[in-house]
């Protein structure tokens, strides 16, 4: 097992993982920005290194910054939690040329998965059920001949984008032509890579992505799925396990196509698939993200795995001492609390006065802030997830519900007011969800 750990992110993943790690005996550095000094992950480690100013791209992604402190600590691993650099192939090859391991999956698995173009290709040789699409287009008239033959609406896609950027709704030729040459530009300027592609748009889909774990000696636990249909521009805010959308025969039906795709990709470490499932009921692939998600927790509690931990076992080389089965029990809602405006959803950073945290039965709270931190604007605005729990939906639902009322941030705004509004629809309580869903509210 490893002796150090270096955590390579900040906010409420940075204190997930520690805690991680200390369950193990293992000593934690946290990085942090200069204005992440006081942060509490950097509290709560073992030692703590400060890796450049406030930008992201002078801190966070500054690799020779994140490699210097875990030569100086001498850690002898990295876990980048999710965002950042977890899905960097290139950092997990320095991290390898630099006697440090890559606490995730390998950089051979990133890049086969990590642009979108050819890990459709992949998934479709692995058997894994597609949505009608096309190949890299050249230019506007190709995109225009490739999206009429898989027929209007089409959603255009950035192939090396993620979480929703670079994705353009085109209704007819004419549309396409004029928004291709914006989105390449626009491909380019966020992603490095100006190839799209163009898949079949489903008006009112359901988002639906399977965890995976997977040991590097053959053993793959697909542990079962998550709906994450609550979103506001292609960004998740509600996420539950498991869906009210997939029967035991289709999860099982995922599970062994899953299982098979990942040990024929040779796959190591956390994962997850994600797919749309259309008016019918049926699944098709998006996309696999290379990392722990933003929302495990709801995996965790109803499967009572701890993601982290094992991906820090694996990462070590050692046996993961889990049964073959994992069935899901239970049921689990997470909302993601941000600093922002409800209403506007305009990001509100600033000092928080007050902060109390919600508790009681069935109700987990994964957080970084507490009264008196001054959240930062120059990052991501989540500040918690709130997670209830409870034997049935109805009563994790009943159980959030709750700890909502609870919870107390003072000094800034926040998207609470939002969540008990969605909380408290009665599409949300029947489980009738979508992507469009926050356009009924």
């Amino acid at each position: 097992m490893f002796r150090k750990v270096l955590i390579a992110n900040r906010g409420e993943i940075a204190l997930r993982v520690a805690r991680a790690c200390r369950e193990l005996g293992i000593a934690t550095v946290a990085v942090h920005s200069e204005v992440d000094a006081n942060a509490l992950h950097v509290r709560f480690a073992d030692e703590a290194v400060c890796i450049g100013p406030a930008p992201a791209t002078e801190s966070y992604l500054n690799v020779p910054a994140l490699i210097a402190a875990a030569e100086i600590t001498g850690a002898d691993a990295i876990h980048p939690g999710y965002g950042f650099l977890s899905e960097n192939a290139d950092f997990a090859e320095i991290c390898a040329a630099c006697g440090l391991t890559f606490i995730g999956p390998t950089p051979t698995n990133m890049k086969q998965w990590g642009e979108k173009v050819p890990a459709r290709a992949l998934a479709k040789s692995l058997g894994l059920p597609l949505m009608e699409g096309s190949e890299v287009l050249r230019d506007a008239d190709h995109a225009a001949e490739e999206a009429a033959r898989v027929g209007f609406p089409v959603m255009l896609k950035a192939s090396g984008g993620g979480g929703g950027r670079g994705m353009k709704i085109i209704r007819d030729a004419e549309a396409m032509r004029r928004a291709f040459p914006q989105a390449r530009q626009e491909a380019l300027a966020g992603f490095d890579n100006g190839d799209l592609y163009c898949e079949r748009f489903v008006e009112e889909p359901r988002h639906i992505e399977f965890q995976v774990l997977c040991d590097g000696r053959g053993k793959v636990w697909v542990l079962g799925e998550r709906e994450c249909s609550i979103q506001r521009r292609h960004q998740k805010l509600v996420e539950e396990a498991p869906s009210v959308a997939v029967d035991e025969t289709l999860r099982q039906e995922m599970a062994e196509t899953i299982a098979k795709a990942m040990r024929e990709s040779s796959y190591v470490s956390a994962g997850t698939l994600e797919f749309l499932m259309d008016e019918r009921g049926q699944l098709a692939f998006m996309e696999m993200n290379t990392r722990i998600q933003v929302e495990h927790p709801v995996t965790e509690l109803v499967t009572g795995v701890d993601l982290i931990l094992e991906q820090i076992r694996i990462a070590a080389g050692e046996e993961v001492p889990l049964p073959d089965e994992l069935p899901m029990r239970g049921h689990a809602i997470e909302v993601r609390v941000n600093a922002e405006d409800p209403d506007t959803f305009a990001p509100w950073p600033g000092l928080i006065t007050e902060y109390v945290p919600p508790g009681g039965t069935g109700v987990r709270v994964d957080s970084g802030i507490y009264g008196g931190f001054r959240v930062p604007g120059a990052y991501d605005s989540l500040l918690a997830k709130i997670i209830g729990f409870g034997r049935t939906r109805e009563e994790a639902l009943r159980r959030l519900r709750r700890a909502l009322d609870e919870t107390v941030v003072g000094g800034i705004r926040t998207n609470l007011p939002l969540h008990r509004r969605i909380l408290g629809h009665p599409d949300f309580a029947a489980g009738r969800l979508s992507t469009r869903f926050l356009e009924r509210l």
